[in-house]
């Protein structure tokens, strides 16, 4: 870092003023991130960087064990400190005893809209009712009370006390400084811009230490060179004629130059001294990822699956994750939300201790305390323990929830990836955002809680590279989505995975595509004889299972021309060959299929690309309401996504397309022969669970759903409405 890399201090890289590429700057965002030397994270996005610091601390702390850690220096301001989720970090760092976690707060009481943000003594607070010692106290840290943050022998006696303190429990130390001080701006207002440049008040910001130096600024003169809409070249250099007044203020004050230099190289040799090293069996991270980088590999004996077992996806993922696990020494460490062993990754944390992770009494568990019902601090801290290098962090919650929640810490963790590339040529680090209870087979817990919308959050929704999602219907899938998308090294791993137990499909006895295809992201499921007359894509467990289980066999029975195909994973898809994806998804199929998603509409835009193929496409928002409670089957078929919805809505989708290639056909007797067969599959043309405009389907609606207006219970278009859309 050079004090030239200052002229690129919110600097985009493609910057071209004069100074900046002439001193090559490094372009420095806004807020921290890797580019800045000892940064690891990006962070100051909403209290995520506690978190994920505290992932820091926690990572280096299991890797070299407690006597080896090295410190994780965290600085915030206690208006940083506000957000709920910097409460929820605090707790897990105290409860797991992250002796190895250093927070300095600079409690200077003024925000961007307060300058009393925290209670004082008997003085209330604008935003809350703590002072940051008691926070920090109260989640059991060691609190170290700085009166005077301008007083450097105050300061230096605080922190050489911390280092002292040897019970194991994180350390708060909190200086009471003020914001803007001898600074002409104090409080409040002296966030963001602050002086102009080469304002009076800028000159008078810097005129005690070019006066103790006996330097002199130039100054415009009166002229506005420097003001709003000058020359960026011109205010360029009038910011660096101001850096060169500070360096040349250091030039003459050799005496503490040489002391800054004389201790920053006894830092480094005491930091070589120390030899730091992992702890005697440390996790081995290089084990997961030889395993995945095998060029998809098979199935471990002990994962394999037998036709007409039972199991849930929930559980298959957790006994993979547990495998890879075990393979390396406790590479992954893994937290929930208060749902453990509902969200089976509980399994993950087989064969090392029991309970939770605490650095002192219980070093060995692979199992976390986040808090209980914590996401969002959660995320923050398995993103930073990922960023250390030396662990893969997991979380889960419901999907409905975590994938929310969990938004703003895979954001940041893709940011502080790719800014790390420009210090080190490494791949990405990943976490692992497990959305579980996923989707409307979650349907006892209600719509709050069965939600089909959270892929539409993830899904192609980041910078490419950054996220994979996973979308498996069949457990047998799990193993293959995981490890190809270990091996593709994203920022983010979320797999979707479901609640209910599920039957192990015989997938060569129905003829369907083997299930190591799903790590293509996109695969034929199943191909019908001879020319299909239509394609469906299918996205989701629950409509999977539903076509398998009843739609397939009633569209056998009928002879109905009709081939499936499955999207696994948009992302994996992306990541192949443009030639292998034309060969697995022809654009020619996207133009002519329907969809059918457990999802939301706009996740199936991609695969379905004709108007009356969307308009065709059966999700759960169809009907234009959430759907109820109750069991999975009930749910799913109020959704008009049970099988035998399927079968009338493919009959439909099927007609309509004859219908509109009729007049372009020859063979209008085969036509007409498959429009009487789909009539007898589709006689109302009415899926089952679809709302039809007869006045007694309309008071079960109004039974059901008693809040619907007359707009909402009209339902989807009909097919003679599809050329208006």
């Amino acid at each position: 870092m050079r004090l030239e890399d200052l002229l690129g201090f919110r600097r985009n890289p493609l910057t071209a003023t004069p100074l900046f590429k002439k001193y090559g700057a490094k372009a420095l965002d806004g807020h921290p991130t890797p580019v800045t030397p000892f940064i690891r994270l990006s962070t100051g996005a909403s209290g995520v960087g506690i978190g994920s610091s505290l992932g820091l601390a926690w990572g280096t702390m299991d890797y070299f064990g407690k006597n080896a850690a090295p410190r994780v220096h965290m600085v915030e301001g206690e208006g940083g400190m506000t957000p709920g989720r910097v409460s929820e970090a605090l707790a897990a760092a105290g409860t797991a005893s992250l002796g190895n976690a250093v927070m300095h707060i600079d409690w200077n009481q003024a925000s961007i809209d307060s300058s009393r943000v925290c209670r004082d003594a008997d003085r209330p607070g604008d935003y809350v009712q703590w002072d940051p010692a008691e926070l920090a106290y109260l989640h059991d840290w060691n609190v170290i009370r700085v009166e005077d943050g301008k007083d450097f022998q105050q300061i230096i006696a605080a922190q050489r006390r911390a280092k002292t303190i040897a019970n194991g429990q994180p350390t708060a130390i909190v200086y009471r400084t003020v914001k803007g001080w001898q600074y002409g701006i104090e409080g409040k207002k002296s966030h963001g811009a602050g002086h102009a440049l080469c304002s009076d008040g800028f000159y008078n910001a810097l005129e005690p230490v070019m006066r103790a130096f006996d330097l002199e600024l130039p100054r415009c003169g009166g002229q506005p060179r420097c003001g709003k809409g000058a020359d960026p070249a011109v205010i360029e250099e009038c910011f660096w004629t101001a850096l060169l007044g500070i360096r040349k203020a250091a030039e003459k004050n050799a005496a503490v130059c040489g002391s800054l230099s004389r201790r920053l190289w006894a830092a480094r040799q005491r930091l070589n001294q120390l030899k730091r090293s992992p702890r005697q069996g440390s996790p081995d991270i290089d084990a997961v990822y030889a395993i995945a980088d095998a060029g998809r590999p098979a199935v471990p004996p002990e994962l394999a699956l037998k036709p007409a077992s039972t199991t849930t996806l929930q559980a298959e993922l957790g006994r993979t994750l547990n495998y890879y696990n075990r393979k390396s020494r406790g590479a992954l460490l893994t937290a929930a939300a208060d749902l453990l062993g509902s969200t089976s990754v509980n399994l993950i944390g087989e064969g090392f201790a029991e309970g939770y992770y605490n650095a002192s009494t219980n070093p060995e568990s692979r199992i976390l305390s986040i808090g209980g019902i914590c996401e969002d601090a959660m995320a923050a801290v398995m993103s930073g323990l990922s960023a250390a290098g030396r662990h893969i962090g997991v979380c889960s919650s419901y999907g409905a929830f975590i994938a929310a929640l969990g938004h703003i810490a895979s954001r940041l963790h893709g940011i502080g990836n790719e800014a790390r590339r420009a210090v080190a040529r490494e791949p990405y680090k990943p976490f692992i955002l497990v959305c579980a209870h996923a989707g409307i087979k979650t349907g006892e817990d209600g719509p709050t809680h069965a939600d089909p919308q959270p892929l539409q959050l993830l899904q192609e929704n980041f910078s490419a590279g950054h996220v994979i999602t996973l979308t498996p219907w069949d457990p047998q899938e799990i193993w293959h989505l995981v490890s190809a998308a270990l091996a593709k090294r994203p920022s983010v791993i979320c797999p979707f995975v479901t609640r209910p137990t599920e039957t192990v499909i015989d997938r060569g006895a129905l003829g369907l595509a083997p299930a190591e295809r799903a790590a293509d992201g996109v695969y034929r499921l199943y191909a019908c004889r001879g020319r299909a007359r239509g394609y469906v894509v299918l996205q989701g467990s629950e409509v999977g299972y539903e076509f398998v289980q009843t739609a397939l066999p009633l569209l056998r029975k009928n002879a109905v021309p009709i081939e499936a195909y499955y999207v696994s994973s948009a992302e994996l898809f992306d990541s192949l060959p443009e030639k292998k994806k034309r060969g697995l998804f022809p654009e020619a199929v996207a133009k002519k299929a329907m969809g059918i998603t457990g999802f939301t509409l706009p996740t199936m835009y991609r695969w379905v690309t004709s108007p009356h193929g969307r308009a065709m496409t059966l999700h759960p928002f169809r009907h234009g309401h959430f759907l109820g409670s109750g069991k999975a089957d009930l749910v799913i078929k109020e959704g008009g996504l049970d099988g035998r919805s399927q079968v009338k809505a493919i009959a439909r989708y099927l007609k309509g397309r004859e219908n509109r290639l009729l007049p372009q056909r020859r063979d209008s007797a085969v036509a007409r022969r498959l429009g009487q067969r789909y009539q007898r599959l589709a006689p109302d043309r009415v899926c089952d669970g679809e709302r039809r405009d007869s006045a007694g389907r309309q008071a079960d609606d109004r039974q059901v759903h008693p809040g619907l207006d007359e707009s909402r219970r009209r339902g989807p278009l009909s097919e003679s409405g599809i050329s208006d859309l």
